[in-house]
């Protein structure tokens, strides 16, 4: 038992943090778009934060529950029902079983993570068990799901043995879900904004520009356009150009890389990005602003804004001990039940 795919929604796919190590032989990293989404979304129902869950793009699936089940939603807020009632994000659900979880017009964010007590049972490839559309590798069968299908869960740890346990205290027989009565505090959880700043370091090549152009990175907005996917967001704002034709090798780009093609609209490379690029990379954005810019929707409006390597490790530094307290939250909050 597990749950049954009713519809598969726009693009929904099985993903963790991505495959590490295999960049020589250009394989990409992949993994969930907004990884502190998924990480929560985890901790939340008791797993490890690098278990397999459901990454769902834009327009959610349907999907029934055949068995009990404890999750819990985070990222982009897809309006979430079960059996036709809303449910919130960021917090333990129980759900029972029979129970269909669909999704309606998105509120804000591209994409939401479903996590599962004991994780989405694929096998692993490479070390990891996200979903490689373009190889066909990894998730289930390497593609996204459709109807019908069904997905098993993994084994429950003790961890999540105490999330069940403090639901099943609050579970109603008459009801078909059970919504935890607490939840992280709004600091501890990722702000997204329709139209961010994004802090980014100056790319390799940024010197190759014209003066203008070194400006108004820096300066001007970017709007987001409908041509972007999980390989890369293509942004439409004040053309970049060189300060004269140049030539480049393919070199090593990465998620949240900006690239900048001869037409001057920048391209900024996303989780399922190239190994290696051959376009002059004008900016890096950090870490710690890549799950904000995963949840920017196509007519958004980013802007960046310029930062040393000292600031962007300070911000991933700042980032870690946040989740860190989330974790140690959560955890001092099952050994009260």
């Amino acid at each position: 038992m597990g749950l049954t795919v009713l519809k598969p929604g726009l693009l929904t796919t099985v993903q963790d943090f991505g495959r590490f190590g295999h960049q020589r032989q250009g394989v990409v990293v992949g993994g969930a778009m907004d990884k502190i989404a998924l990480r929560i979304a985890n901790l939340l129902v008791g797993n490890h934060e690098n278990a397999a869950a459901l990454e769902l793009a834009m327009q959610g699936p349907a999907l029934r529950f055949e068995q009990d089940q404890v999750i819990a939603l985070a990222g982009a807020d897809l309006s979430a029902s079960i059996n036709g009632e809303p449910i919130r994000l960021w917090r333990p659900v129980l759900v029972k079983a029979g129970s269909i979880l669909r999704f309606g017009k998105p509120t804000y964010g591209n994409y939401a993570y479903l996590a599962v007590a004991g994780s989405i049972k694929v096998p692993q490839v490479m070390g990891s068990c996200s979903t490689y559309l373009r190889a066909g590798m990894g998730g289930l069968e390497g593609r996204a799901l459709q109807k019908d299908d069904t997905l098993y869960f993994g084994e429950t740890s003790e961890t999540n043995k105490l999330v069940l346990s403090a639901l099943l205290m609050q579970a109603k027989k008459e009801t078909s879900f059970t919504e935890a009565s607490w939840w992280p505090e709004p600091e501890l959880l990722p702000r997204y904004e329709p139209n961010p700043v994004l802090r980014a370091m100056p790319g390799l090549e940024y010197s190759w520009f014209s003066e203008n152009s070194r400006e108004y990175i820096w300066q001007q907005k970017y709007k987001l356009t409908a041509q972007s996917d999980r390989m890369g967001y293509q942004v439409q704002g004040t053309a970049l150009a060189l300060e004269e034709k140049r030539e480049l090798l393919s070199t090593a780009v990465t998620f949240g890389t900006v690239q900048v093609p001869p037409h001057g609209d920048p391209i900024i490379l996303m989780a399922d990005s190239q190994t290696t690029g051959g376009y002059p990379r004008i900016a890096q954005i950090i870490t710690a602003d890549l799950p904000k810019l995963a949840q920017v929707q196509p007519g958004g409006t980013i802007q960046f804004e310029e930062v040393s390597l000292e600031q962007a490790q300070h911000c991933y530094y700042q980032q870690e001990k946040t989740m860190l307290a989330l974790q140690q939250a959560i955890h001092n909050k099952l050994n009260q039940v």
